[in-house]
């Protein structure tokens, strides 16, 4: 029985004994006493008048005095303005304390049902950027989260290695690559095959450049009829709006994108999509080739980030599952055929539209990859009970439409999938656009912090006794443990601005300064003696109390993490437990202490903070240090 629920039993005995009459447990509100007064838990009474037929303070009054006669529990009292602020006894504590400082702060493994966590999830067209790190680090830290309160986890991702975005890059080497390779160039595969996804974008503005005024002046060379009507259409009702900024914008929007399909390196990588579906033999081989040089790429990155995974999927196969299910669906009449050959689901009747799952020409979209995946997945592990997806919030409207489509195909386990919506991350210069090549590149951010995190360890000293391999591993650990932990401690559904040298300082809510916390409380440990047992009745400080109220909520943290999806819990709890301590370690000297017991009891309170702060780090994918 936790404190709330023991203080609630003795409060409705003292209650029903005060005024001759039984109480409800709701009746009972206890909530977290306010810092700025004394006490721990306090008693809200207004709920509790029409039996006392008192005022509120007449009511904490006689309800303080019983309880404090009648419990052992309860060792003084305070009103503040009707509310009845109850301190708690220091043996309390100590025993609970005690208990908490034995027990393993994971739950047991077999629990709870078996989720799969998907994270990562790439395009082989470009390298990983930091709004891929976002995405892995929340992943990677929701599994071992989920995991930790009692789930088996099956961590995984859909590699992104088909559709139209791929060939984007195979036409540009096709055009512009000249045989080069990653060894040629001596560049790192996924970086090789980014270039080239960047050089396509370059050439497509260029054409779209070129054949725009020619469309504009009436100059449509083996365009189709119906393109060009639409184009004029649109050209005619761009004129209509003239002074309406607004709608114009959203026309010519239009415009261009008809130019762009019609460019002649757009037809041309429509064309080469065509000829991968149909599996053409060169086409295919470019694409295994290229996809080989990324893949190699993300494994080097995958390690520095210290981030796996259980169990891959590619969409080039699992987009095949999501055809057969769509020609399935099109029998039973979930979806219905357009007169181009296209297939389409209405889901008005939820409030939504209608969507479009098989293009006309029989070429598949996001949507049939992922009704594929999600089938093929639940195929591959029999015990499965659900999926947690973690795309971001542009995705919201995507993961509505997929869960519903899979619930009217008859799969009852849709109901257990959940979208891990999160928001973007941005640079204090603004957005990152892949194609541009604007992005921050995920290698070379991990490069700068841990570069800084160097810079800024050797200027504090405290390397002595270590080689070089230690001293990097050092480096290493400090500089990515701060980068993950600023990418995990905003709620995910916020979006963030990053900023590469605070994610490293030592100061403030940051990673670095919790590992250096817990380097404190090993240097610390490494010091005393055998400890032993010690006695229920120590006479705590403030702060040692405080200290012993947080971890008792660890596992309370845990829960709330699981069930919302957020290592923002986590952080935030973490960061407050290692600023206690330090207020601890700053006001209080264990070793200098003459009683021993008290040393006894402060060395074990040291001892747990630190166990928590170590599992609490490792759930965000965090390593500490043993000395920094």
């Amino acid at each position: 029985m936790n404190l709330t629920e023991q203080l609630t039993a003795e409060l409705k005995s003292t209650i029903s004994d005060l005024y001759s009459t039984e109480i409800s447990d709701n009746q009972i509100q206890l909530q977290k006493t306010r810092p700025e007064f004394s006490g721990d838990l306090t008693l809200v009474t207004f709920p509790l008048l029409k039996i006392s037929k008192k005022n509120p303070a007449e009511t904490a009054q006689e309800i303080g005095d019983r309880i404090l006669k009648n419990s052992a529990l309860v060792t003084e009292f305070e009103i503040v303005k009707g509310f009845l602020n109850l301190t708690i006894s220091a043996d309390f504590w100590i025993k609970a304390f005690k208990i908490i400082a034995k027990e393993s702060l994971a739950e047991n493994q077999s629990t709870k049902p078996h989720i799969m966590v998907e994270y990562a999830s790439p395009n082989t067209n470009k390298p990983l950027h930091l709004g891929h790190m976002r995405n892995i680090f929340l992943g990677d830290s929701v599994a071992n989260i989920l995991q930790a309160y009692g789930h088996k986890i099956t961590r995984t991702q859909i590699i992104n290695d088909r559709g139209i975005h791929i060939c984007k890059s195979m036409m540009a080497w096709n055009h512009f690559g000249e045989s080069s390779t990653p060894e040629s160039t001596k560049m790192k595969g996924d970086h090789f095959v980014g270039k080239y996804y960047v050089r396509f974008d370059k050439e497509l503005k260029a054409q779209t450049a070129e054949i725009m005024p020619k469309w504009e002046s009436g100059d449509f060379q083996e365009v189709p009829d119906n393109v060009v009507a639409e184009f004029n259409r649109l050209k005619g009702a761009h004129k209509e709006k003239e002074g309406d900024e607004k709608a114009q914008k959203g026309i010519a929007g239009k415009m261009k994108e008809l130019v762009v399909n019609y460019t002649p390196i757009m037809l041309e990588t429509k064309t080469m999509l065509q000829a991968w579906e149909n599996n053409d033999e060169d086409v295919r081989n470019l694409w295994s080739t290229m996809n080989q040089w990324v893949y190699d790429g993300f494994d080097a990155t995958y390690t520095k980030m210290r981030v796996k995974f259980d169990k891959l999927y590619y969409e080039s196969t699992t987009y095949l599952t999501g055809k057969e299910l769509v020609e399935e669906g099109l029998n039973k009449r979930v979806f219905y055929k357009q007169e181009d050959g296209s297939v389409w689901v209405d889901l008005t009747d939820k409030g939504l539209d209608k969507k479009l799952v098989l293009r006309g020409d029989g070429t598949a979209v996001y949507m049939t990859q992922d009704i594929g995946t999600a089938l093929e997945r639940m195929r591959d592990f029999s015990d499965l009970n659900g999926i947690v997806y973690t795309v971001g919030n542009e995705q919201d409207y995507h993961f509505k439409v997929l869960f519903l489509i899979l619930e009217k195909l008859g799969f009852n386990w849709a109901k257990n999938c959940h979208h891990l919506s999160y928001g973007m991350v941005e640079l204090p210069e603004g957005k990152m656009k892949s194609r541009e090549g604007t992005v921050v590149d995920a290698d070379d951010l991990m490069d700068e912090v841990i570069s800084v995190a160097q810079e800024m360890t050797e200027e504090r000293g405290h390397l002595e006794g270590m080689d070089d391999a230690q001293r990097n591993e050092l480096y290493q650990t400090v500089g990515l443990g701060g980068l993950k932990y600023y990418l995990l401690k905003v709620d995910p559904s916020k979006s963030m601005t990053f900023n590469p040298k605070e994610s490293v300082d030592l100061q403030g809510n940051t990673g670095p300064f919790i590992q250096y916390t817990y380097a404190r409380i090993n240097s610390i440990l490494a010091k005393r003696d055998e400890v032993s047992a010690y006695p229920d009745s120590i006479e705590m400080a403030k702060v040692e109390k405080e200290l012993i109220v947080q971890l008792l909520d660890a596992k309370n943290v845990l829960a709330d993490a699981a069930e919302n999806y957020s290592p923002a819990v986590i952080c935030n709890y973490t960061y407050d437990l290692a600023k206690s301590f330090n207020s601890f370690y700053q006001n209080i000297d264990i070793f200098r202490e003459e009683n021993k017991d008290l040393k006894n009891f402060r060395l074990e309170l040291t001892e747990s903070v630190g166990r928590v702060i170590e599992f609490n780090m490792n759930l965000l994918g965090i390593q500490v240090p043993a000395k920094m």
